[in-house]
């Protein structure tokens, strides 16, 4: 078995998450973020002057938001500021890197997770080659700089339903099953204790994007990105979307310290990057990985796997390729029904695993859990965590 990483997430929160343009047009990131902070911090009963660092994953913003977010949060001054870039997969190597920094010594509270305020983020601009040419906008994927205007995040998906003879009926069941999971959660309050509202309003309270009374005509009737032969349709994939999630993590004495709280420790974590043509393909890749590295433990103990699927074809060929049980994925539902904030996006599934192996413990007891994403570029990122 790998040798357990002494630190211990103690709290995690998350915003809703809010369309380009929607819940979070006018927030800028420090704003989007600090109240998460604080909310996260209350949790585990800890004042802002106990935090040493923080650690957040962005890729829109430019220069160091951490800091922004930090002075904004009212941590204190001293408090050091990190931001990482690796993508979608950001929020997620910000957390496995307050974790190791931790276990090592380096600090005793570290406030890490991930936020995107693509809204209000600032525009890129290529520059121009000659004088005689006019600047071009970029798009908020910087990973990817062609001067193509197709929907990169989606071109490898459609190749990997097309490679895999994934049917668009599968794909089309499969979101419409994540949605009404969503939904089945939502009801039974899955998500209060994980989303801060920030202010008093009901559509602060669920992301922008879940909606209620989903139907197997809202998903057979979209044209697809690729006619008249392609598989992939806007409803089965997960969109841009603003939004941020932050994890509270400790050292083995401050977790004594508070009486040894019911936290998540990560166990071992993995990356692993792919060709470009099958950048679908990142996730199974890097679970494959963690298998690997992980000697003498058995997979089937993983209760649960919070996947960031880019869409109902890599989600479905995830669960086949690596022969699991559909409903160890995403049981309330995935990122095709809440949207995709990008850098924060691995961010989100460690809040959502806290949720379930954390904050529910009483409804069902699941020891290891697994956070899952592909980034942009074709990195795909592991993370297995364990209950304690």
């Amino acid at each position: 078995m790998h040798r357990t990483i002494s630190s211990y997430i103690i709290a995690a929160r998350r915003t809703a998450l809010g369309r380009v343009g929607g819940l979070h047009r006018n927030r800028r990131i420090e704003s989007l973020t600090a109240p998460v902070i604080a909310a996260a911090l209350e949790d585990c009963h800890l004042a802002p002057d106990r935090v040493d660092e923080i650690i957040i994953g962005n890729a829109t913003q430019g220069g160091n938001p951490a800091r922004l977010i930090a002075l904004a949060a009212g941590l204190p001054e001293c408090a050091s500021a990190l931001t990482i870039d690796r993508q979608c997969a950001s929020g997620l190597d910000a957390i496995v890197t307050a974790c190791r920094a931790v276990a090592d010594g380096q600090a005793d509270v570290i406030a890490a997770g991930g936020a995107e305020a693509i809204s209000t983020a600032p525009w890129r601009i290529a520059k121009p080659k000659t004088l005689y040419q006019l600047p071009r906008f970029i798009g908020v994927e910087p990973a990817m700089m062609d001067e193509s205007e197709e929907p990169h995040l989606f071109e490898a998906s459609e190749e990997l339903s097309q490679r895999l003879n994934i049917a668009r009926e599968q794909q089309d069941a499969w979101a419409l099953l994540s949605h009404l999971k969503a939904e089945s959660a939502r009801e039974n309050r899955k998500f209060v204790g994980e989303i801060v509202p920030l202010r008093s309003a009901p559509e602060e309270a669920k992301d922008q994007s879940a909606s209620a009374g989903a139907e197997p005509e809202d998903f057979s009737a979209e044209p697809p990105f690729q006619p008249p032969e392609g598989r992939l349709t806007p409803a089965k994939t997960s969109a841009m979307h603003d939004g941020a999630a932050i994890t509270i993590v400790v050292s083995e004495s401050v977790w004594e310290e508070l009486g040894r709280p019911p936290a998540l420790r990560m166990v071992a974590s993995v990356s692993r990057g792919v060709a470009h043509d099958n950048e679908a393909g990142a996730p199974m890749e890097a679970m494959q990985k963690l298998y690997d590295r992980l000697e003498g433990f058995n997979p089937k103990d993983i209760g649960l796997i919070e996947l960031s699927e880019t869409s109902a074809a890599q989600a479905i060929a995830f669960t086949s390729s690596l022969g699991l049980e559909e409903d160890l994925i995403n049981p309330d539902g995935g990122a095709v029904v809440r949207g995709h904030p990008l850098a924060a996006a691995g961010a989100v599934l460690v809040v959502r695993l806290f949720s379930r192996m954390v904050r529910q413990r009483d409804e069902k007891r699941l020891q290891y859990g697994v956070a899952a994403l592909g980034a942009i570029g074709g990195i795909g990122v592991a993370t297995l965590f364990e209950a304690v």
